[in-house]
């Protein structure tokens, strides 16, 4: 053997966490102690202990200049390495990284910024307020991390928001010595290869994952990191080569809520395609079938939960009608299932609302976020019926390769931690299935953002009306309006609704995503009126225009209810961040599918009826029943969550046994 030949340094090891699951004793205990859990976590933690350590390390950096500054971080580095997150150290390093901040981004970060840059770093979720600077808190822990010789990954929703993340801060990293890298959708293989051996990663939480499960089928079997090593002998033909991570050390996931609890209900899978010919008259004939079938009759669609059943009398219809279509439709199992989908296909998954049709293509929109996800496609032959129905070129089916949850891609960090606006309702289920506690930290300036009364209408119509009224009624004030809707199609209804009455305005969904930055940065200016999906809800910092706050800042519309109330105070926190002045309001229907999907109960019954009497002085019942029927749906997600995770622990265990991997 070549004396000189020694291990490639990133691949030593891949590490990982062993997963755990809490015990009937953990679930218990964490029951019994969720209400003082929040006090005491804080205690323990003591985040506002930092503050004056770091300012007693702060007056001595004032006055070093850049090289000395530079210097003071490869003292800092050697000592983090060699003895970890001691107090003074972590301390002088959050000194550091302010002052290298302030230098090169010019923003200095706020007492609360450190107090949550300690919460990160040790471990939990930093509750902070929509607007209190999450991005500049995180490059504490995130450098503390990484000059201690931990590869961090920064975990966003978006691609939007990560190439903004990491430009923004890459300044920072530079000075301190650290290497950045960013991973979006566009990044080639070879790209995220040298992206993920960078100090600081910042990817999406769909890229990573997906990356993981890469990896997985590059090795292919269960392989301990001693056999691993031992393949680096083979030379450039070890499988380590063509790895793309080094292991899952730490993870800061922003918007933490949004990525491991609203989309945790969809499990990751990588597939390959396959199909015949057949395929296109098989989807034509599905969806001829679905036609002819009655509602009500021979299936019900509950759109509140997004299901459709068959009836007894319906799957007897279906054996009638396929019988002269040939023998694939002679199966039972086969028949009623690609009945099943094609009903989905026409009843549940509508264009502009779950998917767009762009050069040919059916792309899907990501219901948490608004953005299309391209490359990505709906299972058991929906994509394909959806395309039919949409006259598009059919692509063909996948076969499942590689699959796992959320749950348990984030579980296997070594070290985990994540920031948001709104965690306090998920709070429980943050613990339970991660391990993180939530640590609530306060606003550097008080709150001026104004909640106005919710407004119920009884009709859609009368809603979208009263909309256009109250914006023409700001516009004419001269504040600038945030209007939020849940679907493409109601954004560019209301655009429609504005242009007949010659307002200006701009729109954000997922038809202009390329735009995304330009219409932001005008979104905040006097008089300006801007329509947005989701993309608008989350992460997006809209900066008020000289004299705005004179007039009292943006205001933000909501026109419905989504399907977590944290997904509403997101929005509602794109106004009043900071301490500058803003409000926001509810404008709603009892004929929006939140409510009309039947989840309102006996009090939505009840608000329909008081309408026929006088429906002003009853606004507050359509306003419970419309909250009664989004906790509902609430819970009904939390528990196909805990449904999918149990399952998915139950095929990896399987899977475990016959020693392969996901």
């Amino acid at each position: 053997m070549n004396p000189t030949w020694k291990l490639p340094a990133t691949h030593v090891i891949r590490p990982e966490r062993k997963e755990f699951r809490l015990s009937a004793l953990d679930k218990t205990v964490g029951v019994l102690t969720k209400f003082f859990a929040g006090y005491l976590r804080a205690r323990m933690v003591g985040p506002r202990k930092i503050v004056p350590q770091v300012n007693q390390y702060s007056s001595g950096l004032k006055n070093m200049t850049d090289d000395k500054l530079k210097e003071l971080a490869r003292t800092l580095r050697i000592q983090l390495q060699q003895q970890g997150f001691r107090k003074e150290l972590v301390a002088h390093t959050f000194a550091l990284v302010r002052e290298v901040a302030t230098r090169t981004v010019g923003m200095r970060h706020f007492d609360v910024q450190l107090m949550g840059g300690l919460v990160l770093l040790k471990g939990m979720v930093a509750e902070m307020e929509t607007g209190e600077g999450k991005t500049l808190a995180a490059t504490l822990a995130v450098s503390t991390a990484a000059m201690a010789g931990i590869p961090v990954h920064v975990i966003s929703v978006n691609d939007y928001l990560t190439s903004r993340d990491a430009e923004w801060m890459e300044p920072i990293y530079k000075t301190l010595g650290l290497k950045v890298g960013r991973i979006t959708h566009d990044t080639t293989l070879e790209e995220r290869r040298v992206a993920y051996q960078s100090d600081v990663t910042y990817c999406t939480n769909k890229e990573i994952a997906f990356d993981y499960l890469r990896d997985r089928l590059t090795m292919k079997d269960r392989i301990n990191s001693l056999r691993l090593q031992a393949e680096y002998l083979y030379g450039n033909e070890a499988r380590g080569h063509r790895l793309l991570l080094r292991g899952l050390h730490f993870a800061i996931v922003d918007e933490v809520d949004s990525i491991m609890i609203d989309e945790a209900r969809t499990p990751l899978i990588i597939s390959k395609r396959v199909g015949s010919g057949e395929e296109r008259v098989i989807m034509e004939q599905a969806l001829a079938l679905a036609e002819k079938l009655q509602d009500q009759v021979d299936y019900r669609v509950d759109r509140g939960s997004r299901k459709v059943g068959l009836t007894k009398v319906g799957k007897r219809r279906i054996r009638d009608i396929a019988l002269p279509l040939g023998p694939l439709w002679t199966g039972t199992i086969r028949r009623e299932e690609l009945a099943h989908q094609a009903l989905n296909a026409i009843h549940l998954f509508l264009r502009d609302e779950h998917y767009l049709v762009r050069d040919g293509k059916v792309q899907i929109i990501d219901e948490f976020t608004g953005r299309v996800m391209p490359d990505r496609s709906w299972k058991r032959g929906l994509h394909q019926l959806v395309e039919t129905k949409e006259g598009c070129e059919m692509t063909q089916q996948q076969e499942t390769m590689a699959r796992i949850s959320y749950q348990r891609f984030f579980r296997r960090y070594l070290r985990l931690s994540g920031m948001t606006g709104t965690a306090r309702e998920v709070e429980g289920e943050m613990n339970r299935v991660y391990g993180l506690p939530v640590v609530r930290i306060p606003t550097n300036r008080p709150k001026k953002r104004i909640c106005c009364p919710d407004l119920i209408l009884p009709t859609e119509k009368a809603k979208w009306q009263t909309v256009v009224d109250r914006i023409h009624e700001l516009n004419q004030k001269g504040r600038p309006v945030l209007v939020g809707t849940r679907s493409v199609a109601a954004s560019e209804h209301v655009s429609r609704l504005l242009s007949d009455i010659g307002l200006e305005y701009q729109i954000l969904n997922a038809k202009q995503d390329k735009e995304e930055a330009m219409i932001i940065a005008r979104a905040g200016n006097e008089g300006c009126i801007t329509i947005a999906t989701n993309m608008a809800g989350r992460g997006t910092d809209i900066k008020l225009g000289s004299h705005v706050a004179e007039h009292q800042g943006l205001h933000v519309i909501l026109t419905e209810r989504h399907e977590a109330g944290r997904i509403d105070r997101q929005l509602a926190g794109r106004c009043g961040r900071q301490g500058d002045p803003g409000s926001y309001e509810a404008i709603l229907s009892l004929e929006d599918p939140l409510f009309a999907g039947g989840h309102a109960g006996l009090s939505g019954w009840i608000a329909k009826r008081l309408m026929k009497i006088g429906f002003e002085k009853w606004n507050w019942v359509g306003k419970f029943a419309i909250l009664r029927a989004q906790k509902k749906i609430e819970r009904i997600h939390a528990r196909m969550r805990r449904e999918l995770l149990k399952q998915d622990e139950k095929t990896g265990d399987m899977l475990s046994f016959s020693g392969i991997f996901e």
